[in-house]
């Protein structure tokens, strides 16, 4: 066996056992929450997912899978549902999309060539990145939260919009970066870590990146999944810990998630994506302009609570 078989083989169980730690980590989280819930915020929080919760699941890791992303879809869904408080969506998406990913880079990584030293270090930087990201967001009040989804979204639609037309960079042939270029990806995987735990998908910024690198876009998908997928355990235990996460809509997307990425994957040969694409744009830029509003009168309600006193302190 190669030394590059041995890494990617390498990869692969640590994604394995990085999988089992996570499992065992919401369990525990799980039982120390129902232990501190009121009986009215168990039977909101926890317990089993409603068809719904499953549907947003399944749907959202299906499209994520071809590419289109499952951040924006699943923001949008909980917000305009209203099954998800604002403020707990990013650690929610975040816990529940975890483990579909894991799937989905497993598959990948298995049967499209990349790099592996490439894969390791970006796998590593956006896990540090989110990391750092996921002990910010869990502190911020819910307005910043609104403000920041509601600018990832209109990113997202953008993203889409541009795939739609081709308007991404053409890439090149290459399944790996020589020294210079892979600094700069394992830099900005850094950056899309922290970002993600806002929120902000980054399969379409990964898109542009590497096609301004000069690779081939397919060994792109190995590194956005399994660089998620490690990012998405150390953020979504820090989430866990905070408890800004709804349990059962994240258990929702999981279970309906995984099911999603394979059909996708070993079932789906050719499907005209671009009637779904206009559909997602247009849905997500109605709930950007609406998170925003939230967040602007939310901005209002806490300037008007204010007593003279209390402006002055």
């Amino acid at each position: 066996m190669s030394l590059d078989q041995q890494l990617k083989t390498g990869l692969l169980i640590a994604l394995g056992i990085l999988s089992a730690t996570y499992i065992f980590w919401w369990i525990r989280s799980v039982r120390r929450r129902r232990d501190n819930e009121s009986p009215a915020d168990e039977s909101r929080l926890s317990g089993t997912p409603s068809l719904t919760q499953l549907a947003i699941g399944f749907g959202a890791n299906f499209l994520d899978t071809l590419g289109i992303g499952s951040f924006a879809t699943t923001t949008t869904a909980f917000k305009l549902l209203r099954i998800v408080r604002d403020e707990i969506i990013p650690g929610t998406l975040i816990a529940g999309h975890t483990l579909p990913v894991m799937a989905q880079a497993v598959i990948f990584m298995t049967v499209v060539k990349v790099d592996p030293l490439l894969l390791a270090l970006t796998m590593a930087a956006m896990a540090l990145g989110g990391w750092m990201g996921a002990g910010i967001v869990s502190r911020l009040p819910r307005r910043w939260i609104q403000a920041g989804m509601g600018v990832a979204l209109l990113l997202a639609s953008a993203s889409l919009l541009m795939s739609h037309f081709g308007l991404f960079p053409a890439g090149g042939a290459a399944t790996g970066l020589p020294p210079a270029r892979m600094l700069v990806a394992v830099a900005m995987y850094f950056v899309f870590g922290a970002l993600a735990t806002l929120g902000i998908g980054h399969y379409a910024p990964s898109l542009v990146l590497f096609s301004l690198l000069g690779m081939d876009l397919h060994a792109a998908f190995p590194i956005m999944a399994g660089a998620g997928a490690f990012a998405g355990v150390v953020a979504s235990m820090r989430f866990l810990n905070k408890g800004r996460i709804n349990q059962r809509a994240a258990l929702g997307l999981t279970l309906g998630g995984i099911p999603g990425v394979l059909l996708a994957a070993f079932a789906v040969k050719s499907l005209s994506l671009d009637a779904i694409r206009w559909l997602v744009v247009v849905v997500i830029v109605y709930t950007a302009v609406t998170m925003l509003r939230s967040a602007s009168a939310e901005r209002q309600r806490g300037q008007l609570s204010l007593t003279p006193k209390e402006e002055l302190s």
